[in-house]
């Protein structure tokens, strides 16, 4: 193990596996009176943790970019607030940790869980490439703002959704908005991806003393989300997932998860008593992550070799590097005390 790696991350096991779905991951778990915030919780993967932690008994409340999308995917379901919040404008960010920490409740879980990907190079208002703004920058704003709450929790957990794509980059500190460097869409979503591993890497770090404990997970290569809506059809024939008429080969969505299994890791990050004393830690497949030092054989035409976490996205140093140019790009100071 790299030494500047915790000596935590390694399989526990847990007993669940890739297999496993949200709802037999949370079977047992009674979450009564625990607050859940989860961005990005009206569909997809993140719709289904919604589902998953309200039938546990979690009060959850869902800020959302698009209101009307969100109140009509969660429609007729209880225990479930919606409020207005876009992770690329940061006065909207601020307005909605404004409202909930004016409501004086505690917050348990914050889920990191809204993402984008496969977009072409676009900037938010403060110059920022949109997969970096949306996928990292936000949370970790979202998160510093939404700290006091955490904290009155006296034992709560912030978990971030990262992805595999960790994988195609790590994170340019040098140049972090292609202002220099010529724009590729997946060496974007790759660092915002490593971003959000070292994020909760530092995060946990600083939260152990309040008992905030942080996460960073894959869940897994699904099928039926819309996170590929913009990606060029070429890309996926190249990666050998798809024929050349642009439909995905049988053999590999056999190989997919479903949309309750790829919510399974999320819930599993988020309620787990097996982590109870583990924090800080990468994780895939209903359990702690294996870091890939070169001994895994990965190939897109079989999702089951998706796998894995690169010590760069979990290096200490690295993180602490991170969180610093984190708070100047975001001219703010995340107190974590």
């Amino acid at each position: 193990m790299t030494k500047n790696i915790s000596s935590l991350q390694r399989p526990i096991p847990s007993g669940f596996n890739a297999e496993s779905t949200a709802q037999e991951v949370i079977k047992g778990i009674d979450l009564t009176g625990k607050t859940v915030i989860i961005t990005g919780g009206y569909a997809g993967i993140g719709l289904e943790t919604t589902k998953v932690l309200v039938s546990a008994g979690a009060q959850v409340i869902v800020p959302a970019r698009d209101l009307e999308k969100a109140k009509q995917n969660l429609t007729g379901i209880e225990n479930i607030e919606f409020e207005k919040m876009d992770l690329m404008n940061p006065e909207s960010i601020d307005a909605f940790c404004e409202r909930f920490l004016a409501s004086g409740r505690k917050l348990d879980i914050l889920i990191n869980n809204a993402g984008i990907m496969w977009v072409p190079l676009r900037r938010d208002s403060r110059g920022i490439e949109s997969q970096l703004a949306t996928n990292y920058l936000g949370q970790f704003h979202l998160t510093g703002k939404l700290w006091p709450a955490l904290k009155k929790a006296k034992t709560a957990r912030v978990i971030s959704v990262s992805s595999y794509g960790h994988q195609m980059a790590p994170f340019d500190f040098e140049d972090p908005n292609f202002e220099k460097r010529e724009y590729q869409t997946l060496l974007g979503y790759g660092q915002s991806k490593t971003a959000c591993n070292l994020f909760s890497t530092a995060l946990d770090e600083r939260g152990k003393k309040f008992n905030i404990r942080a996460y960073s997970l894959h869940p897994g290569s699904v099928y039926g989300t819309d996170l590929g809506r913009e990606e060029p059809i070429d890309l996926y024939i190249q990666m050998g997932t798809h024929d050349e008429n642009g439909n995905i080969k049988p053999e590999v969505e056999a190989r997919l998860k479903t949309i309750p299994q790829g919510a399974a890791t999320t819930v599993w990050c988020a309620t787990s008593p097996a982590l109870q004393d583990i924090g800080g830690v990468y994780c895939e497949n209903c359990d702690v992550a294996e870091t890939d030092l070169g001994q895994i054989e990965h190939r897109f035409d079989d999702p089951t070799t998706i796998r894995g976490v690169q010590p760069y996205s979990i290096d200490k140093d690295n993180a602490e590097k991170l969180w610093k140019l984190s708070e100047k790009m975001l001219g703010f100071t995340f107190d974590t005390e």
